[in-house]
This record gives C-alpha cells, sequence and structure tokens, in this order.
C-alpha cells in the first residue's frame, strides 16, 4: 500500500487545482483580446474597412516580422527602455527617500505633504510645455517626465506602508535598543514591502506611459516616434506594430515585477 503525498500550491491549495485555476485566470485574461482580433480579422476579409485604414492581420504580421529581422523595431525598442530606465530609477528613488522621510517624521509630512500633493495634482505630460522653455527638447526633458511619472506612486505608497506598519513591532524594536537605522532596516522597510512594490509598479507604469507621451511630441527615435511618424505617413500597419510593441513591453515589464515581488515574498517567509 503506498501513500501518495498531495502537493499543495498558494493559499493551502492542491497542486491540481491551482494550476486549474490559474489556468483559468489566464483564459479568462485572453477572451478580450482573442476577440477583438477576430474581430479585426473578420472586418478585414470583409472589407468593412479599406487596407488603408485597417490593414490585415497578414498584412501587419508581415511588417513586425521585416521590422525585427532589419534591427528597426529593436532599435527603437532599446532606447525606449533604456530611457525609462533612467528615469524610473531616479524618480523612485527620489519617492523612496521622500515616502521615509515623510513616513518617519510628521514634521517633515506636515512641511513637504501639501506641496507635494499640489505638485501631484498636475498630469505629467501637463509639465512639458514649461519643460520644453527650460531645458529644450532633447534627453534631460525625457528623463525628467519618465522620473516624474514614477515619483508620486512611488512616495505615497512608500508613505502609506511605513505608517502601516504594526506599532506593536516598533515596540519591540524599542525594546531591543534598535538604532534608528536597525528599526528602519529591520522592522520598518520589510514592514512596508508589500506597499512599496505597489509604488514600484504603478511607477513603472507610469513611468512608461509618460515616456510614450512625451515620445510622441518630442523625440526622433524610441517607440512613441515610431507611433507618430507612422500615423503621419499613414503606415497604419508599422502604427499597429508600434502599438502591440508597447503594449508587450508594458506587460512583460509588469509580470517581470510581479514574479520578482513573490520571489521576494518567498524568501522572506523561508528567512522567518
Amino acid at each position: 500500500m503506498s501513500v501518495v503525498a498531495e502537493t499543495t500550491g498558494r493559499a493551502g491549495l492542491p497542486l491540481s487545482s491551482a494550476r486549474l485555476r490559474h489556468i483559468a485566470v489566464f483564459a479568462t485574461g485572453l477572451i478580450f483580446p482573442l476577440g477583438l482580433f477576430v474581430l479585426w480579422w473578420v472586418a478585414s476579409a470583409r472589407g468593412w474597412l479599406p487596407e488603408q485604414i485597417l490593414p490585415p492581420p497578414t498584412y501587419v504580421y508581415q511588417t513586425g516580422r521585416d521590422m525585427i529581422l532589419s534591427g528597426e523595431l529593436l532599435y527603437h525598442t532599446g532606447v525606449s527602455l533604456g530611457r525609462v530606465i533612467i528615469g524610473f530609477a531616479i524618480g523612485a528613488s527620489l519617492g523612496l527617500l521622500l515616502g521615509i522621510a515623510m513616513g518617519l517624521s510628521e514634521t517633515v509630512e506636515d512641511y513637504v505633504k501639501p506641496l507635494f500633493l499640489a505638485f501631484a495634482q498636475i498630469p505629467t505630460l501637463g509639465w512639458i510645455p514649461l519643460l520644453m522653455l527650460l531645458v529644450g527638447i532633447e534627453e534631460t526633458l525625457k528623463i525628467i517626465i519618465i522620473a516624474k511619472g514614477a515619483i508620486v506612486p512611488m512616495t505615497m505608497n512608500t508613505l502609506a506602508g511605513i505608517r502601516g506598519v504594526s506599532p506593536k513591532y516598533l515596540e519591540v524594536g524599542r525594546a531591543l535598543r534598535f538604532s534608528r537605522w536597525q528599526t528602519l532596516r529591520l522592522i520598518v522597510l520589510p514592514g512596508a514591502l508589500p506597499s512599496i512594490f505597489t509604488g514600484i509598479r504603478y511607477g513603472l507604469t507610469h513611468s512608461w506611459t509618460s515616456l510614450v507621451g512625451v515620445e510622441l511630441l518630442a523625440s526622433s527615435e524610441g517607440l512613441g516616434y515610431l507611433l507618430v511618424w507612422s500615423r503621419q505617413m499613414f503606415w497604419l500597419d508599422t502604427v499597429i506594430v508600434a502599438m502591440i510593441a508597447i503594449g508587450l513591453v508594458g506587460f512583460v515589464m509588469d509580470k517581470g515585477l510581479d514574479r520578482t515581488e513573490l520571489l521576494i515574498q518567498r524568501w522572506k517567509r523561508q528567512e522567518i
């Protein structure tokens, strides 16, 4: 007589049930894009719109394939990714420091938060006209706009995470006579980590959309530039390829952060 040990997945569900649930969620998420693709295919096949306005999927596929093989699409994607990495790193770092400062000091929050909230109410792209006058339309403009997209969600989520740390944990730190740095490193930041990761995800999403927006207005390379240039030339197949590339890159970045957060949370549980 053999004993079969049942392996469990997340939330204590049997692995088979967890997989089925994951497949069901994934399939549900595909309903809308697949439906949109079918509608596109039928519309182009039946000639509901001229090919100049709605190119067929096969034509878009061929255009995308040619752009990948020629390196054009990869070049513009690389330019956009390079910009967003630099701008996001700056904005997320400033947001983390500002959130920590306001979270640890009510005096800093009282002085800084009202002005910061006023700053946050202005849409990211609303700063472009003023910044064009101050720094021109070169890379500095793009980095500032990207950083602004990241700093607001990063600051607010870091602040919320720190304020959400249980006072009991802080009492333990005081009982153990932790220094301010030890309290921050061993208690505050680990407790605020889920909220900080939420800020990172939202910040990266805002940075990516801000980048595409500023490239639409002031750039000679990048996916945003490729999008607006193709529209001006009325190459709608290239427009669709650029849109798909923008969506895929954003999706991959979000899923990558999601996976990283799960790995860190798993590591924390193992440490405990």
